[in-house]
């Protein structure tokens, strides 16, 4: 399903969606998360709004729907890591297009609580082809640097940093590769090895 037509499934959903819950909102690395068969499995509602392939441009161009129109109390956001595929984007560069997002976000929602997610380790030991090429610019170098910057970016936004990286990583601080199958995405089986951490921000008062 492409871009356009996942923004208007979600459109459709949002139409008889409760508000006032809990979202997540990002790209293929949150839309790919199942998030929320993990939470219902715990008896939490939890609504994922990721969608593959997008960049901080289009989730500001498009944050009604991804975020706004459910008025989350709670949001988990994980956004940015495709402008890092750029080599023109530097982390201070992806910072300052965060920030347009988190500020219409706290202005829209001041009393929401947001969960600004660290950006997942890749390993380029185990890409192909054309991730390979992907992967030489989107670095863990860069999103190392990315990580570092994101804590003073929530503290200006009145959000939350939280890393939930921990179970990814191998000892050289690489996705281990037993959980991606092309280096970056993450396969389900990563994704259970990380909710145990989530929980903890889904459930706490």
């Amino acid at each position: 399903m492409g871009k356009a037509e996942t923004l208007e499934r979600y459109r459709k959903l949002n139409l008889s969606a409760p508000r006032g819950g809990i979202v997540f909102a990002g790209s293929s690395l949150m839309e790919q998360f199942p998030i929320e068969r993990f939470a219902k499995e715990d008896g939490i509602n939890v609504l994922n709004r990721g969608i593959s392939g997008y960049v901080t441009k289009e989730l500001l161009e498009n944050l009604n729907i991804c975020v706004l129109d459910l008025a989350p109390s709670r949001l988990f956001i994980n956004i940015g890591t495709n402008d890092l595929s750029q080599k023109e984007c530097s982390p201070a560069l992806l910072m300052e297009r965060y920030a347009e997002i988190l500020g219409r976000i706290r202005d829209a929602l001041p009393k929401a609580e947001i969960f600004v997610m660290a950006y997942y380790p890749v390993n380029p030991d185990v890409a192909s082809g054309g991730m390979r090429e992907v992967l030489r610019v989107r670095s863990n170098d860069k999103i190392n640097g990315a990580n570092a910057l994101l804590p003073a970016l929530c503290t200006r936004f009145g959000a939350r940093f939280i890393d939930v990286n921990a179970p990814l990583k191998d000892a050289l601080g690489r996705l281990k590769a037993e959980y991606t199958t092309e280096g970056m995405h993450i396969n389900e089986q990563g994704y259970r090895a990380v909710y145990p951490l989530f929980k903890q921000y889904l459930t706490c008062n």
